[in-house]
């Protein structure tokens, strides 16, 4: 890990924002920006796939390629987005004490290639800590909220869906379920926040997990 709570303002800390889509979490990565340099720290919101320019041509592939992709080749496109995006932007901003706040990391990949694709989940784990040579995050926040509603909510925000958007409802239950067995085997990394409720209390539930990092 990259900081354990002590001495904030000598060492970097490192935020994931993770679960399916609809959820919420652009919203939630906003307030906690905000939140976070409020009380003086210094915040880079990043994203995966994509964070960086090598991660951008990646993204393109993964979620808006017009035609199938192998789901092992999908998720060695995820570990080289991975691999490049910790080494070259992530830990630099970790070594320089800033809050790196993230939306998706090693999680996503678990749930959505793992789960989703019916991949060995113990596999797809290995390989991103590979990708990220052993980088976990400080605080992981699980946005939980059934498929259904999420569906729903995507309904309204969205012209088209991307790749991983437009897979049916079962895949999407594959996904929360792992989301969730991930969230209860590390229970000291995760917060499980209902996303159904609304936006100022889980933005509350956040900040009293963050107070003892700032």
């Amino acid at each position: 890990m990259s900081g354990n709570g002590t001495n904030p303002e000598r060492r970097g800390l490192f935020i994931t924002i993770e679960g399916g889509d609809g959820t919420g979490k652009s919203t939630q990565a906003k307030l906690i920006e905000e939140w976070l340099a409020e009380r003086g720290r210094t915040v880079v919101r990043t994203r995966e796939p994509g964070g960086t320019e090598v991660g951008v041509e990646i993204r393109e592939i993964v979620l808006h390629h017009r035609g199938d992709i192998a789901a092992r080749a999908e998720a060695l496109l995820y570990a080289a987005d991975r691999a490049h995006h910790i080494e070259t932007f992530v830990r630099p901003a970790l070594e320089r004490g800033e809050v790196v706040l993230q939306d998706r990391y090693l999680d996503s990949s678990v749930a959505y290639q793992g789960a989703g694709r019916v991949l060995d989940p113990v596999e797809i784990r290995n390989l991103s800590l590979w990708a990220a040579q052993g980088l976990l995050p400080d605080l992981t926040i699980l946005l939980d909220l059934d498929e259904i509603t999420a569906r729903a909510r995507l309904d309204t925000s969205r012209t088209r869906y991307d790749r991983l958007e437009a897979e049916k409802s079962d895949f999407h239950a594959r996904v929360r379920a792992a989301y969730l067995g991930l969230a209860e085997a590390e229970p000291e990394r995760f917060l499980v926040v209902d996303a159904s409720r609304p936006v100022d209390e889980i933005a509350a539930d956040i900040r009293t997990r963050l107070e003892p990092y700032v």
